[in-house]
């Protein structure tokens, strides 16, 4: 059915009608949208981090950063940063875990004694061999696809959107990895001066 315009609303009796219904959303049908694709995007992260942690005992985020440190064995936690896309800390604490696992082997660098080097080990090579392809990984390629003005665009509104929500600025450890737990000193209880 062809919608009757008032006079004065077309730029030209003539011109040809190129409207379709994706072109101009309403600001409602706009917002469900945008927050559609974010929906599918933290489910399909969720979904696939629990599968690996439940079939391998690890979280996907861990998976993520055991491998890239294969494909860069030796890698400090600021490169594994750099090649995970997140920071230092974050990084830090998913390579402790991976250690205490068992997973990535921890030796003092053989050039400086001050800095360590980190391996995957045998039993993490073991692991990756029947892991997936992390699904972060999958993230990241899709990402570096993306035109750079696009991804400078979806960069812009994704932080809009935290700072309208007020989030704080910290950085975030990577998804659905619980972040380090501080340690808080016990504090000590007053004595209270009972009056006689």
């Amino acid at each position: 059915m062809r919608c009757h315009w008032s006079e004065g609303a077309l730029p030209s009796a003539g011109s040809r009608d190129t409207w379709g219904p994706m072109q101009i959303l309403p600001a409602a049908e706009d917002a469900e949208f945008a927050l559609q694709g974010l929906r599918r995007l933290v489910q399909g992260i969720r979904t696939t981090s629990y599968a690996v942690e439940r079939k391998f005992g690890i979280t996907g985020a861990q998976l993520f950063v055991l491998r890239e440190l294969a494909l860069e064995p030796g890698a400090s936690i600021r490169r594994l940063a750099d090649r995970t896309l997140t920071d230092p800390s974050s990084v830090s604490v998913v390579v402790g875990r991976l250690v205490a696992r068992g997973l990535v082997a921890r030796t003092r660098d053989t050039t400086d004694g001050r800095k360590s080097s980190l391996l995957v080990s045998k039993q993490g090579a073991t692991l990756l061999a029947r892991a997936p392809e992390p699904y972060q990984n999958r993230i990241v390629a899709v990402l570096r696809e993306l035109p750079k003005a696009r991804l400078r665009m979806l960069g812009d509104a994704l932080r809009q959107l935290a700072d309208a929500l007020e989030l704080e600025h910290a950085e975030a450890p990577l998804f659905f990895e619980a972040a380090a737990r501080s340690q808080k000193a016990p504090t000590k209880k007053r004595k209270t001066r009972v009056r006689r």
